[in-house]
């Protein structure tokens, strides 16, 4: 779709590529875009029909990690004249969607094939960090179970019981291949899982075993526009913090994501000026070095200790549920974002941010992160949702008519804007007791951790 606007400025159809509630909030802040004639979201979800010029694509997620499947979506932006695609998760990133777009003469943001393994192999980004110095925790990774658990035995030994090792496939794990292991049996135990058992395939074959840093983990999200033959920017977002673990109070098992604050009050400046030469600056330096085509978004997963950042991993693409706390903060065009690390133009680009704090709180079926139960009814109370300023991002619920029901283990985030961090909270807090489905819960925590 190809219109022009009474302006006189031409409008053009943007493809989203993902299912979850980033790829909903990608889609609202883009259809804002007056430059924007539709949204395409492949697949999308129950909430993206709901937004203004919003339509859903039919093609599954693991079809998109395939070549038929990443072909047939190449003929419908073809033929639905999209001039901008934006990928969100990072199977089809890995899998290479962003060259056979390329190659087929589309525009879209994300790395190549070859820069995605900064998130596709644990062992390939930590050999990066440590090359070109940023900033990380120690680590040493294995292919053989005896090795890997000869080294674990003898960090329990010397430690004594005192510091975790962390354990994490080197593959792509969809959230479930990282261990934090208190004693050697349960170390033990994550070995014969990730490298034996084949928990989680091929993912788990290699293994790196980190030291463990204690601290307050921070999001950084930010666009890059690095390619072979220009110099490189990497333009940091406002700071997030995701709260990752089931329950209140930091307990319970990982999940993808209970809800996330933006920004984070204690990311002080002084941490900010570090994070800049410890962990940023030396990640494009390397990115140029390396020769990367990495035109896209990436997402540094910190550890912030004594006002120094540790590095913990790198994501190739926005965050879940990140984004849907700094979608609703950005000040600029993002559409307009996107064709700047395209065409190179990103370190001119305006970043401006509204004031003021977001709060996401994630709503979850009943039984997750485990078996969880799905096709229950969301109601939602509109006279109530609207006396907030909160927005509502669907993330697992497919539509019947005009009604939502379950889909997924994290259901909805609610993301609410507030003055301060408090006053966000309270307004998030409103919105997600409007809204209500059999077995729902929530962390009511979020951004008080």
């Amino acid at each position: 779709m190809h219109t022009e606007g009474s302006d006189g400025v031409p409008k053009s159809a943007v493809l989203i590529i993902g299912s979850g509630g980033r790829e909903h909030a990608i889609a609202w802040k883009a259809a804002q875009s007056s430059k924007v004639a539709a949204v395409y979201a492949a697949p999308g979800n129950g909430g993206v029909p709901r937004e203004e010029k919003c339509e859903n694509v039919p093609i599954s997620l693991d079809a998109l990690s395939q070549q038929a499947g990443q072909e047939r979506l190449i003929d419908f932006a073809r033929q639905a004249d999209v001039r901008l695609t934006i990928v969100g998760p990072e199977a089809p990133l890995t899998a290479g969607i962003v060259d056979r777009f390329r190659a087929s003469g589309l525009a879209v943001v994300g790395p190549n094939k070859a820069a995605a393994r900064l998130e596709g192999s644990k062992v390939f980004a930590k050999s990066f960090m440590e090359k070109y110095g940023v900033r990380t925790p120690r680590s040493r990774s294995f292919s053989d179970y005896k090795d890997a658990l000869l080294y674990t035995a003898e960090h329990f030994q010397r430690e004594q019981g005192k510091t975790p090792l962390v354990l994490k496939a080197d593959g792509l794990a969809a959230g479930k291949g990282v261990i934090i292991a208190r004693q050697y049996d349960e170390a033990a135990a994550g070995l014969g899982s990730f490298m034996q058992d084949a928990l989680l395939g091929d993912a788990g074959k290699t293994v790196v075993l980190e030291e463990f840093v204690p601290g307050k983990e921070v999001s950084i999200l930010a666009a890059v526009s690095v390619s072979p033959d220009s110099p490189g920017t990497i333009a940091p977002f406002l700071s997030a913090r995701d709260h990752k673990r089931r329950f209140e109070g930091a307990q319970g098992p990982n999940t993808g994501g209970m809800g996330a604050i933006a920004p984070v009050p204690d990311f002080s400046p002084l941490v900010q000026k570090d994070f800049q030469t410890a962990i940023l600056e030396p990640t494009l330096r390397g990115m140029e070095q390396e020769g990367l085509d990495y035109r896209g978004f990436i997402f540094f997963g910190l550890m912030v200790k004594d006002e120094r950042c540790y590095l913990l991993e790198y994501n190739v693409r926005l965050g879940d549920p990140e984004t849907q706390a700094l979608v609703p903060l950005m000040d600029f065009d993002l559409t307009e974002l996107c064709f700047a690390m395209l065409d190179n133009t990103l370190r001119d680009f305006p970043l401006n941010w509204k004031a003021g704090s977001v709060c996401a709180p994630v709503a979850v079926a009943q039984g997750y992160p485990g078996a969880y139960s799905k096709g229950d009814r969301i109601d939602i109370n509109q006279a109530e949702f609207s006396q907030t300023n909160a927005l509502l991002f669907i993330a697992g619920a497919e539509a019947k008519g005009e009604t939502l029901f379950t889909a997924g283990g994290r259901v909805l985030a609610v993301s609410a804007s507030g003055t301060d961090s408090e006053d966000a909270w309270e307004q998030a807090y409103r919105a997600l007791g409007a809204v209500s489905f059999e077995g729902m819960d929530y962390r009511r925590d979020i951004g008080r951790e």
